[in-house]
């Protein structure tokens, strides 16, 4: 990529970073499937869609930039300069994130670069995927008397350590915790939130390509999940639900059976 990148063109383009949901292209907002539809040049990450992809102009330069945990990827050095680039260029420019990007989406980072050199921009948001997987499986995040706070963490830090910090806050037996990039760090997780008093009988569960038509739920306690997820061997993006809502979500029973009988007897 040139050196001169920020000197090429005098022309000024916008770019717009938007939420594309938790993948179906049906689960869009307007707005967001007004700019794909509208895009001259659409950067996009590695789990959106091929059908909100092919919304798309088919004059559209569409340019996948990778970001996916635990998988190569472009720099995020590299992705600032480019939607920098286009939009010198004058091009109408959309960078497409997967859920919402303001939820760990890099969005701050994004939005400030581009705005430090003179470049409107616009965040349209979108479906994450906790929101969409206690839709999909029929259960709230929060609840009367049972669940008064939903806490939205990441399991893991920028070196793919556990996070250190904020586990005394989802311990709270009220508190619903959305655990995003987690399912390696699930009997870790587990550990830290019994360290702090949680119940490992507290409804638990896992879901896989929340919001797609093939998700798959995994249901079972905070002190099971490790175990019931193992075996099912989930390969798609996964995001941990933690709370006493989990328990009402719709889960074939079959799945609930993998729950180990010494926790069983905990909840009853």
């Amino acid at each position: 990529m040139p050196h001169d990148i920020e000197a090429q063109d005098t022309r000024t383009g916008r770019v717009r970073l938007v939420g594309a949901g938790p993948g179906p292209a049906d689960l869009l907002t307007v707005r967001a499937l007004r700019a794909v539809e509208t895009a001259q040049a659409l950067l996009y990450d590695a789990l959106i869609s091929p059908e909100v992809l092919a919304l798309a102009p088919a004059a559209c330069v569409k340019i996948q930039t990778g970001k996916r945990a635990g998988r190569a990827s472009m720099a995020q050095t590299t992705i600032n300069r480019l939607m920098l680039r286009l939009a010198r260029r004058g091009l109408d420019v959309v960078r497409l994130k997967g859920g919402d990007p303001s939820v760990f989406g890099r969005v701050g980072e994004e939005r400030a670069f581009l705005e430090a050199h003179g470049i409107e921009t616009e965040v349209v948001p979108g479906v994450t995927a906790a929101c969409a997987a206690a839709a999909q499986f029929g259960f709230p995040l929060t609840h009367r008397g049972e669940a008064r706070r939903l806490l939205i963490a990441t399991a893991t830090v920028s070196s793919g350590a556990l996070a250190d910090e904020g586990w005394a806050a989802a311990a709270d037996p009220q508190t619903t915790l959305a655990l995003y990039m987690g399912r390696d760090q699930i009997a870790a997780a587990a550990e830290r939130l019994t360290g702090q008093g949680r119940s490992p009988a507290t409804p638990a569960i896992a879901v896989e390509n929340a919001g797609h038509p093939g998700a798959r739920a995994i249901a079972s306690t905070l002190g099971g999940l490790a175990e019931a997820v193992a075996a099912a061997g989930p390969t798609g993006p996964v995001v941990l639900l933690i709370g006493e809502v989990a328990a009402r979500a719709a889960v074939p029973s079959a799945a609930r059976d993998r729950i180990p009988a010494a926790l069983k007897s905990l909840r009853s």
